[in-house]
């Protein structure tokens, strides 16, 4: 997703959510958090004239999130829908930890893999 979109999701300007990162570059070292787009990829968005509304004319090229750094978005940004969505992907990490730790459904599944590598 484009930073527009996420600053609009996330309720905080576009330039907070570009300085937040910014300020914690080191948070989304490396492609699979996030990159700058080129002008290149920019300007199959502009088709020659300049358009209407936020976000169609381009004075810095946005950055790109993946999914993970959509995530780390969330751990960043101060406005109340990034502080709720962060405790959901923290409650939900605790979740599927308690699951994995506990008798579940993937601990079984290994159990069977196991069983059947040894009948092999």
């Amino acid at each position: 997703m484009l930073d527009f979109d996420l600053a609009e999701l996330y309720g905080v300007e576009t330039s907070q959510l570009k300085r937040a990162v910014r300020r914690n570059i080191s948070r989304f070292d490396g492609e699979d958090f996030m990159f700058e787009l080129t002008k290149e990829e920019i300007s199959r968005y502009q088709i020659g004239t300049l358009n209407g509304g936020r976000g169609s004319n381009f004075k810095y090229l946005p950055f790109a999130f993946t999914e993970l750094g959509v995530a780390m978005l969330s751990s960043v940004l101060r406005s109340e829908t990034a502080i709720e969505i962060n405790r959901g992907i923290m409650r939900a990490f605790v979740t599927i930890r308690q699951m994995i730790a506990n008798n579940s459904p993937i601990k079984r599944l290994s159990t069977l893999e196991k069983n059947f590598n040894e009948l092999k």
